[in-house]
């Protein structure tokens, strides 16, 4: 098969496009930086360098594949970011319907089912609507579950507060993923038969925030780290502090409210999945190395 592959070689596109060479596909890497390049050839797969937001250019890279990865690259300099995900998943619509593509597998994400009040995964749920627009084309929307790795952004906050949180509580429920568990989902939809247009959830764990503080802190010599539950005011304030933009800072925020209130897991709770290899103590080892 020929596979085009979106998000350049990130942590899900990495690893997806390492288990579909290796499993003698053709793929087409496409990445903004010239600078992958090598590194894409490298991996047996050929780059294709551009920007997402230039239809004409998805329009080649998309040609003659059987099939295709999509996700939006994050753009934190957008200025209505629900939007700016909205208009990608738009371009990626025209270039799949001018080149007949009908086969789609589509990185979204958990809480992707509500049309707004959730930040950034607003856009993501906007994009899925665009893509079930397609007809004729089967589209496999991954709904993944909050990454291991976005904890890496706490590090600083553990370092010199002493402390992990968000604007929710410790005794708020989370779902986990680990990236290189997504990539096995999306090469075995990519490389699998399916019709129609379906939500597959992808999840590795499921523990309190509080746990969350336990386990990384254990791991990195800090077992009585605490999650402190921050105020939306001192959320946004905090993102801003640390160099987001207010447009970023609003969506992470809303993003985070949506948790709390428990919106954020209610379909996902309704579909639950069989959880993937990685769970969060294994994670754990990953997060003290880069500690």
């Amino acid at each position: 098969m020929k596979i085009t592959i979106t998000g350049s070689l990130g942590n899900i596109s990495k690893p997806l496009t390492e288990i579909l060479v290796k499993a003698g596909h053709d793929v087409i890497v496409i990445s903004s930086s010239a600078d992958r390049a090598d590194e894409i050839k490298a991996l047996g797969a050929t780059p294709a360098i551009g920007q997402v937001t230039d239809v004409d250019f998805l329009t080649e890279a998309f040609k003659g594949a059987d099939a295709v990865y999509l996700m939006v690259p994050p753009n934190f300099g957008a200025t209505h970011w629900k939007d700016y995900i909205a208009d990608i998943g738009d371009n990626y619509a025209k270039a799949i319907t001018a080149n007949g593509i009908t086969k789609v597998v589509h990185l979204s994400s958990i809480g992707a089912h509500l049309a707004d009040g959730t930040g950034p995964i607003t856009g993501i749920h906007r994009v899925e609507n665009i893509l079930n627009a397609l007809e004729g084309v089967a589209v496999k929307h991954l709904r993944a579950a909050f990454f291991y790795i976005n904890f890496y952004s706490n590090v600083d906050m553990i370092k010199h507060g002493g402390i992990i949180g968000s604007n929710f509580g410790a005794d708020t429920p989370m779902v986990l993923v680990h990236p290189a568990d997504i990539a096995v989902v999306a090469a075995e939809e990519l490389q699998g038969s399916f019709t129609g247009k379906s939500v597959r959830y992808v999840a590795g764990d499921e523990r309190k925030a509080a746990e969350v503080a336990k386990v990384l802190g254990t791991a990195i010599g800090k077992p009585e780290l605490p999650w402190i539950e921050f105020t939306d005011a001192d959320n946004i304030a905090g993102a801003i502090g640390a160099g987001l933009s207010e447009e970023v800072a609003t969506n992470y925020t809303e993003m985070g409210a949506a948790a709390r209130t428990g919106i954020l897991w209610e379909d996902y709770l309704k579909h639950k999945p069989v959880l993937s290899k990685i769970k969060l103590e294994d994670f754990a080892v990953e997060f003290a190395r880069a500690f």
